[in-house]
Parts: C-alpha cells; sequence; structure tokens
C-alpha cells in the first residue's frame, strides 16, 4: 500500500476527533445551537450526495423536500400535539411519497429540464405555505414546535440536542457509506458518468435514479423534521430557494460523492459567516471570496483535494479461486441455453428503422451462428452503427424482428437486452476514466449478483458480491493479458488497451453473443493483431460475435461471414472471399466502374 493511502486512516481518525473537540471547546449555549443546526444541514447534504452526486443529476427540489417535512412535523406536533416518534415517522413518508410523486413526471427529463422542474416544485410549495394560513400560519409561519419528546422523555436545549441530532448524522453517513461502497455503488457511479455505457451493462439507470431521488428526499425529510424540533417555528424561509442553494454549496464545497466531504461542507457553510461577523457589513462579500478561492483551487472539493493528494489505496484484487476453464457462457451453458453452432442464435428478420424520411435500416435480415464471427461492412452512413443500436435496444426498431436464442428482443430495454445476453462495445469509448480497470470490468456482473440498495445496506463487514464480481473480472482480465493492469486508472492508459479493457467489461457480462462497432479503430498493426487474436480465441469458446469495422485487412483473415450495408439495405452476405469481389459492395464503396472496364 503507498504510503499516501496509508495517512488516510489517520487522517480520518485525527478529522473526527476535531469533530468531536469542536464543542467542547466551543461550548457556550450559542455555539453548541450552531453545531447542532450544521448537524441537521449535515444529513440535508449527505442526502442531496444521493441524487447530485452518486448519478450526477441536478436536483433543484432538496430544499422543498427539507422546507415541506418541517411543515410536518410543525402542524402535527404544534398543532396536533403528537410526540416526536410519530411526527418524524410522518415526516420522512410524506416526503418520500411526495418525491414520488414528482419524480413520475420529472424523472423523465435531462440535464437543464430536469433541474428546472424541480425547480418548480419548490416554488409551488412556497406558494400553498404562504397562502394556506388556517393551516401553516401564512408568511409568519408557526411557532410552539416543541422540543423532540421520544417515549415520553424530552430532549433538552444544548448537548442532548446535538447529541440527539448528530446521532442521526451518523445514521445517515453509515447509509451513505453502505450505499457508495459496494457494487450498488459502483453501478451509480457508471450512471453519473455514462447512462448509454450502464444500460449496456444491464444496468438500468432509470431504477437507480428513483432509488436515488427517493433517498434523498427521505434524507431531507430527516433534516427539516430536526430542523423544526432544533428552531422551534417553522415558516416559508424553510421553502425559500436560498435553502437549496446552501445545500448545492454544501455538497460542491465538500465533495459531492464523500461522506465526510458533506459534513465538512454544513460546518463550513453554517460557520463561516459567524466567524466572518467582526466584519460587519463586509463579511458576506469575504465568505463568498472564501467560498469561491476553495472552489479554484479545489474544484473537486474539499475531499476531492484530499483524493488528489493523499490517493485511496487501488482495490484489492480478487483472490478467490476461479476456474481454470473459461467463464464465457457458462451460466448460459447450465440453462441449456446454447444451441448447435448450424442454429442461429441471433437472427434479424425485415429490420426497418427510419428518422423523418430517411431510411436508416430497410427490411435488413440475416442470422448469426453461435461461434461464428460475422463483419459488417458499408460505407459511412450505410446503417452499421443503427443496426447494432436497434439490435441492443439503444434504439426501437419501426419494423421486424430480433431473436436471441428464440425469444423475440425487439421490444425490450436495452438493459434487459443486456441482461439476456447481448453485450456491445462502443465506436467511441464508454468507460469510466476515474474508476480502476477492475471494477470498471467488474461492475459488468451487476445485475448477475443481483445487486440493489436492500442488499446494498445489508452488507456487512465484507462484500461477498463485489468481491465475487471482482473475482469473475480479474479472470477475464487475465483472458486477454489485462490483469497486469487491474489496478490502474482507466484515464491512465493508452487508446488500444482502453479498446480490450472495454471488450473484456463486455465479456464480463457472459454474454451470447458480442457486438464490437469498430474495435480495430485508432490501433497501430501490432495492436490489431493482438485484438484480432483475441477476438479469434473467444469465438473459439462458443462466443458469437459480430464486428462492424472499415478496416479489410483487420477482417480479411478474421471474419467467417459478412454482410454489406448501403443506404440501409442488405446488399451482399456471403464469404469475405467472395464479399470483396461482389460488384454492388465494391459499387458501394468506389462508385459504379464503367462498362467498358467491368467487361475487361
Amino acid at each position: 500500500m503507498p504510503y499516501c493511502a496509508k495517512l488516510r486512516p489517520a487522517l480520518g481518525l485525527a478529522g473526527l476527533g476535531v469533530l468531536a473537540a469542536w464543542p467542547l471547546v466551543m461550548a457556550s449555549p450559542y455555539d453548541l445551537r450552531l453545531f447542532t443546526l450544521a448537524g441537521v444541514f449535515a444529513i440535508l447534504a449527505i442526502g442531496y450526495q444521493f441524487i447530485f452526486g452518486y448519478v450526477g443529476e441536478l436536483s433543484l427540489s432538496q430544499g422543498a423536500f427539507f422546507g415541506f417535512s418541517a411543515y410536518v412535523t410543525g402542524i402535527l406536533a404544534a398543532k396536533a400535539g403528537l410526540d416526536f416518534a410519530a411526527t418524524f415517522l410522518a415526516s420522512v413518508v410524506a416526503c418520500v411519497l411526495l418525491a414520488v410523486l414528482i419524480s413520475i413526471p420529472v424523472l423523465r427529463l435531462a440535464s437543464h429540464y430536469f433541474a428546472l422542474a424541480t425547480l418548480g416544485v419548490g416554488q409551488v410549495l412556497l406558494l400553498l405555505a404562504i397562502d394556506w394560513q388556517s393551516l401553516t400560519g401564512g408568511a409568519i409561519g408557526l411557532s410552539g414546535v416543541p422540543l423532540p419528546n421520544l417515549f415520553g422523555f424530552q430532549i433538552g436545549r444544548g448537548w442532548p440536542l446535538l447529541l440527539f441530532v448528530w446521532s442521526f448524522v451518523l445514521l445517515a453517513a453509515a447509509a451513505a457509506y453502505q450505499t457508495k461502497r459496494g457494487l450498488y455503488g459502483l453501478a451509480c457511479h457508471v450512471v453519473r458518468q455514462n447512462a448509454v455505457a450502464a444500460r449496456s451493462l444491464a444496468i438500468d439507470p432509470d431504477a437507480i435514479r428513483f432509488a436515488m431521488f427517493l433517498l434523498s428526499a427521505a434524507m431531507a425529510g430527516v433534516a427539516g423534521a430536526l430542523h423544526a424540533h432544533t428552531i422551534r417555528i417553522v415558516s416559508p424561509e424553510g421553502l425559500d430557494f436560498k435553502v437549496m442553494i446552501s445545500c448545492l454549496t454544501m455538497a460542491v464545497i465538500g465533495g459531492r460523492t464523500h461522506v465526510w466531504g458533506a459534513v465538512a461542507g454544513a460546518l463550513l457553510v453554517v460557520h463561516l459567516p459567524e466567524w466572518l461577523r467582526g466584519f460587519e457589513q463586509g463579511y458576506v462579500i469575504i465568505t463568498s471570496g472564501v467560498l469561491i478561492a476553495i472552489l479554484i483551487l479545489a474544484p473537486e472539493g474539499l475531499a476531492g483535494f484530499v483524493d488528489r493528494i493523499l490517493p485511496a489505496a487501488p482495490p484489492d484484487q480478487a483472490t478467490a479461486a476461479v476456474p481454470s476453464v473459461p467463464m464465457l457462457q457458462k451460466d448460459r451453458a447450465a440453462e441449456g441455453m446454447l444451441m448447435p453452432s448450424e442454429t442461429p442464435i441471433l437472427a434479424i428478420r425485415g429490420l426497418t428503422k427510419t428518422f423523418g424520411g430517411v431510411h436508416a435500416l430497410n427490411g435488413v435480415s440475416f442470422s448469426l451462428m453461435r461461434g461464428s464471427i460475422t463483419a459488417v461492412i458499408g460505407p459511412n452512413g450505410s446503417g452499421k452503427t443503427t443496426l447494432v443500436n436497434c439490435i441492443t435496444g439503444l434504439y426501437r426498431a419501426d419494423a421486424g424482428e430480433i431473436v436471441l436464442a428464440g425469444n423475440e428482443i425487439v421490444a425490450m430495454s436495452s438493459d434487459e437486452i443486456a441482461a439476456r445476453g447481448v453485450g456491445r462495445t462502443f465506436q467511441s469509448l464508454r468507460l469510466v476514466d476515474d474508476m480502476s480497470v477492475l471494477d470498471n470490468v467488474a461492475v459488468a456482473r451487476f445485475r448477475s449478483e443481483q445487486a440493489s440498495l436492500g442488499r446494498a445496506f445489508l452488507t456487512g463487514r465484507r462484500d461477498a458480491r463485489l468481491e465475487r464480481a471482482r473475482s469473475h473480472a480479474l479472470h477475464v482480465l487475465r483472458q486477454l493479458g489485462l490483469d497486469g493492469i487491474a489496478t490502474a486508472k482507466c484515464a491512465s492508459l493508452a487508446h488500444g488497451t482502453k479498446r480490450l479493457v472495454e471488450i473484456a467489461r463486455a465479456i464480463c457480462l457472459d454474454p451470447m453473443v458480442l457486438l464490437l462497432d469498430e474495435p480495430a479503430a485508432g490501433l497501430n498493426e501490432s495492436e490489431q493483431a493482438e485484438l484480432a487474436g483475441h477476438l479469434e480465441a473467444l469465438a473459439a469458446r462458443g462466443l458469437t460475435l459480430l464486428i462492424i469495422e472499415h478496416n479489410m485487412e483487420f477482417l480479411k483473415s478474421l471474419a467467417t461471414h459478412m454482410v454489406c450495408l448501403d443506404y440501409g439495405e442488405l446488399i451482399a452476405s456471403g464469404r469475405p472471399s467472395a464479399i470483396y469481389q461482389d460488384e454492388r459492395v465494391v459499387e458501394a464503396y468506389v462508385g459504379r466502374r464503367p462498362a467498358a472496364e467491368i467487361s475487361a
């Protein structure tokens, strides 16, 4: 383990010591109250990391959930007289139900549309809080919210309330840690970086985004309920957009994917204005300047800055025993899904896809036999990548059938198709650069290991699913001669090596069919020869390959069958030697030759 990695545990313990000593040193009632509020906002920021940090969606509704929860708590505690256990549970459940209602239309949106839609939620709730005076107290709000009363014991001000709130911070941190550390956390990372790649690995980004959105809302519900009991008043200020801005600032300043970063961001944002209060009118400008300086010096946040100067130890290579026989398709073989080589494992019949008035594919039909290497050639714009996108569910075909091992898959989602046994690579690499090679490949086992949020919460000290996934991934990397770079970050690899890693990731799905979109692009001759050797070995083990490629020399000795597309239509199909001599293929690539030349 590198020396820097060894320093991280000591630094973490030192940070916990400082956190514990802080309220002992700053022990006035006001300081204790401020530290308590910092704990409330730490929970809010930890919750926001689920949707903003882990899956990369800029939600602007976290403040709305926070204020909504505070109002539910205030109304039930101040008006109905319910105790903390009832009001707390009701507040969290109400936030989750509101998130479910919002997610139906909102999670379908992307990028800034998602952000604007979630921003509107807070504005609607703010107007309701102001106008519904009989219930919410209007612009004045509700006062008289009691201190927490749990099972007949009242939590007093000062130290009791501080410890009570920070115990919830520990629970929130534990939930975030469990979510992030295992196979489910790796899947979240891939969803954040590239949702299309996630779908190709049988990961459903929509399901993960939905789970993270609900979890962030639940955490906001916890924070809102504790805030109402701490300040003992509920007002429209809790729904103001400033709360959302503060939460976003905490997440960005601290580091949006680190639990301790959320805590550090909350402590800094809550205390910094108080520390600079002596500058009177200038403290706002100075506070803003300090936060901007942090973002300039550490754009990845305080936690990211620590990662940069003290890198974490690379993941341990799986040491579990792996079978000496190839692992490709072993599960499917056990299920009896592998067919004789003369039976099509993938049949495409009359496949049609149009974009406007342009036929990208027009009645394309051909079949793939198990263990074959089929090349798809054709000039640019002939429909080759569209074909792969339709087979893998990225595009929905307008007509035709796609039959995999006897099952129709044309109407399935891309993640379901991947789970059925279709792996793919991309023309433009879609690896996660800041993940190790081992984890980039291991995440393909997400569906096979049945990883889920619930199982992530219940995982003990050792994550058996992650260990099995890494063991499987290491075996695949060893097959391709990549085990020596398993702990390297993908960003540090050469282009040719990245191509092999992406192929290894697809193989780790244990697919029946592997689709490769221009795998030789950007490779030199020696790298092409090495890649061809690996692909031939995979086909010899029973894996069916469909390769889109422009490099005819690369395909000449590799492909066992070849099809040619032109303007979306299949114009030739057969052995490579016959395809190279086919007049329609030559015409598609170089144009029609003069009649005299043809007769000669």
